[in-house]
């Protein structure tokens, strides 16, 4: 039976993508890929390319970082640092964001992608984070590399690389990375309870403190549209005016993208700069340090003023409970998202 404070208080969830029938997949001397299905509508050849290439440290210039070494499995791909270090160690400008569902959403804080092809070959060239100096060079260095022919003829038909099928196979790859398992999912479902204390917090969540109407756990991107923006008083004065930078528009300065929330006990540092390294801390923030600016979203605002929420410590403990049941431990440790390259 089906949890009725759930069926109550949120409607719908999307289904899991249905299986597709996958021909073999050819392994390398350098490379260790599994022969299981990704579920990716064309078939397996073309994601199992975009893994390689996603932990293929040979995307950078010196060829010291991969996509992976800012986006990690085991944290839902995302980083367990404020800012990730390029490839000079040079910090990055933002923290990194995590990478599941990301289909149909708005990327990166600001939004400036939307399209997945287009946003893979930004860090490649980006002169902090992988330092590629022009996409035909990109095809030049991969085109040196005997592992690649056999992967983008079986993705492609034949072996000629070029940025467009490198964008294309790292994009389908991402797209393949589904979050759709969480106990929050299989409470949906009716396969699982929540505890007293998820009750509690899942109640707190969407009731009490309206969490939810930012914050739209029923679906798994997390919002029920492309993704929305918004200044949450961070600061009285923003050092990075997120949309703000994007637009030069005044009304948008302080705002950035509403993340989502599955898997957010282990995405953490939090926020766009990494600067809360818990969720009791994040919690800290809406409980009594939300700062007054004059894009502050409506929703944290209460007679011309920064709400505060006085959230308790229980309350606060009953919250983190419920936050805990979005982790996905399947896609954390899928073989299919880890590193194909034989470390031995």
């Amino acid at each position: 039976m089906k949890n009725p404070l759930l069926v109550a208080s949120i409607a719908g969830l999307s289904l899991f993508i249905a299986c597709q029938d996958s021909e073999p997949i050819v392994s390398g001397n350098h490379l260790d890929l599994p022969e299981i299905p990704y579920q990716y509508p064309s078939g397996d050849h073309l994601p199992t390319l975009g893994r390689v290439l996603f932990y293929d440290r040979q995307l950078s210039i010196n060829n010291s970082v991969s996509c992976a070494s800012c986006h990690k499995q085991q944290l839902a791909f995302s980083d367990n640092v404020p800012l990730s270090r390029g490839f000079e160690s040079r910090l990055t400008l933002r923290n990194s964001m995590p990478i599941q569902n990301v289909e149909n959403t708005l990327l990166f804080w600001d939004g400036r992608e939307h399209m997945l092809p287009s946003m893979v070959m930004r860090p490649i060239v980006n002169h902090v984070e992988m330092g590629i100096p022009g996409l035909d060079v990109l095809s030049e260095k991969l085109s040196s590399l005997d592992y690649y022919n056999p992967l983008f003829n079986n993705a492609f038909g034949d072996e000629r690389i070029s940025s467009e099928r490198v964008s294309v196979a790292l994009a389908s790859f991402l797209s393949s990375i589904q979050s759709r398992q969480t106990k929050f999912d299989k409470v949906m479902e009716g396969q699982s309870k929540f505890s007293a204390l998820e009750t509690q917090g899942l109640q707190l969540f969407i009731e009490k403190y309206d969490c939810n109407g930012c914050h739209q756990v029923q679906d798994p991107h997390g919002y029920l549209s492309a993704g929305t923006f918004s200044n949450i008083g961070l600061d009285a004065t923003y050092a990075d005016n997120g949309l703000g930078e994007l637009t030069g528009r005044d009304f948008d300065a302080g705002k950035f993208k509403i993340p989502s929330l599955r898997n957010v006990a282990i995405t953490g540092p939090y926020m766009h700069d990494g600067r809360f390294q818990t969720l009791e801390e994040v919690i800290d923030h809406y409980s009594g340090g939300v700062q007054n600016h004059p894009n502050l979203d409506f929703r944290l605002m209460k007679e011309n003023s920064p709400v505060a929420f006085n959230i308790s410590d229980t309350e606060k403990k009953a919250i983190v409970a419920f936050l805990n049941s979005l982790t996905d431990y399947n896609m954390i440790t899928d073989p299919r998202f880890s590193n194909p390259f034989k470390t031995n």
